[in-house]
């Protein structure tokens, strides 16, 4: 009675701590799942406490909560392939693959998780009959005087082995996927849990190996209860940190765009005068073609700068910026030649391949065409002075309803931990950088209802793929 009363208390752990956690963090994704899964381990401990009731309860009320209690270890399965679908669902999208991700979707998704808590049901129906298990026996506990009941199982017991199998290999797979993500501190804690977890269920079914008591798995539950909890609370705890970091960078933000305010009708006082003499230069009959080329460029550089200062002003006034349909090849062709001298002058080929004549998007294309030339700007940066290879390459297609554009370049890459990190206001990898490049082009491509993702990226060069919207017909 007392050592069933002991493994009872020690199953009741994991429960405390979950619901602990669940107080703490009740906006995390994770926290009820996690509860729900800490109530199957220790209805798995009770399970195991109950044999230990020889002298205390009559054996067919004994049998009667084992098979009751069973459906902790049963219903595991479910939990564990339930906990892996959201974690799919949430963070898969930042995978390095796409035929990963399709795979990923394909075997994790709401139809899967209905079969298997069917099969699930259908493998503890089992277990209440004599199909499952039959009956209990009375053994002695190696190496002491305790004598325990231990079940005797019936002729479809290896349907719940198939069923536990199972159970391994949604633990194996769900562990090499954490490796996949690019949060760090969720990742950590994933790799966590299913090591853990895979601990504990070898400790638990030492238990069931007639003789072994219930030594292993208390000692696994302490240990995983522990370790999983400390590890959770570790992982919520720095991303409320990083959370509040990002709260006072929009701050920060938020006082820059008060600032730019003041300083849009400075730089515009200063674009009169520029584009004024720019006009003058043009009428001079001495100055040299070269001359008049570079002059051109001065006032399309300056044009660029005064429809940005226009849509800035705009969208304080009255929070909303102007779009047209618009055909993107001419919008990167113009970007491309505003960067030409940036390019030219450290030796970078810029290549555009086209699909399409004309790629018809809903767009404001002087931030747009801001786009590109941040785009080509920072790989034209990431590329090193001593690399052979140095191109730019722009690629546009058409998936579905959606038109896609890869950026890619031969520069040394970004971090894969950093690819989310890299579109934070205020984080620059680069000496000299401001962070505010990337997240301009971010805000501007969320603006027109698209998205820009870090494919790849390795020491040989980033892909960067846009995808936007298509809302017209484009021609081959």
């Amino acid at each position: 009675m007392i050592i069933a009363f002991l493994i009872a208390i020690i199953g009741i752990i994991p429960i405390v701590l979950a619901i602990s956690a669940l107080k703490l963090y009740k906006g995390s994704e994770l926290a009820i799942p996690l509860l729900l899964y800490m109530v199957s381990i220790s209805f798995w401990q009770l399970d195991i406490a109950v044999l230990y009731l020889q002298d205390t309860f009559s054996e067919e009320l004994i049998l009667w909560l084992f098979k009751l209690f069973r459906a902790g270890p049963t219903f595991l399965v479910p939990l564990v392939y339930y906990l892996s679908y959201i974690i799919i669902k949430k963070h898969s999208a930042f995978s390095k693959s796409k035929i990963v991700n399709r795979v990923l979707f394909s075997i994790y998704n709401k139809y899967v998780l209905v079969c298997l808590l069917i099969w699930s049901t259908m493998i503890y129906v089992i277990n209440l009959t004599e199909l499952g298990i039959s009956g209990l026996q009375v053994i002695k506990v190696a190496g002491s005087n305790t004598s325990i009941y231990f079940p005797e199982y019936g002729p479809l017991q290896f349907l719940y082995i198939i069923h536990i199998v199972s159970f391994i290999l949604f633990f194996a797979v769900s562990y090499l996927i954490s490796k996949g993500f690019q949060n760090q501190f969720f990742r950590e804690f994933i790799a966590t849990f299913f090591f853990c977890s895979f601990f504990l269920f070898i400790t638990g079914l030492l238990n069931f190996i007639p003789g072994s008591g219930a030594l292993f798995s208390s000692l696994g539950i302490i240990i995983f209860s522990v370790i999983i909890i400390f590890s959770f609370v570790k992982m919520n705890t720095v991303m409320t940190v990083n959370y509040n970091r990002l709260l006072e960078r929009q701050k920060k933000l938020d006082y820059t765009g008060n600032l730019t305010g003041s300083l849009v009708h400075e730089v515009k006082n200063s674009l009169v005068i520029i584009k004024g003499y720019s006009k003058l230069l043009s009428e001079l009959t001495a100055l040299p073609s070269q001359g008049k080329k570079m002059n051109e460029m001065i006032q399309t550089a300056a044009e660029q700068i005064d429809n940005l200062t226009v849509n800035y002003t705009k969208y304080i006034e009255h929070k909303s910026i102007e779009y047209k349909l618009t055909d993107l090849n001419e919008t990167i062709d113009r970007a491309i030649k505003l960067t030409a001298e940036l390019t030219s002058e450290h030796a970078i080929d810029v290549y555009f391949e086209r699909k399409f004549k004309t790629l018809k998007v809903y767009l404001n294309e002087t931030n747009m065409k801001q786009v590109f030339i941040n785009l080509i700007k920072n790989s034209t940066e990431a590329i090193p002075p001593e690399r052979t290879n140095r191109n730019i390459t722009i690629k546009t297609n058409i998936d579905a309803d959606k038109i896609v554009i890869d950026v890619i370049d031969t520069g040394k890459g970004i971090q894969f931990e950093c690819w989310e990190a890299i579109f934070d206001p205020f984080i620059s990898y680069k000496e000299g950088g401001s962070g505010l490049g990337l997240p301009y082009v971010k805000k501007v491509i969320f603006e027109h209802r698209g998205e820009i993702n870090v494919i790849e990226s390795s020491p040989e060069g980033t892909h960067f793929q846009i995808t936007l919207p298509q809302f017209a017909f484009s021609d081959f």
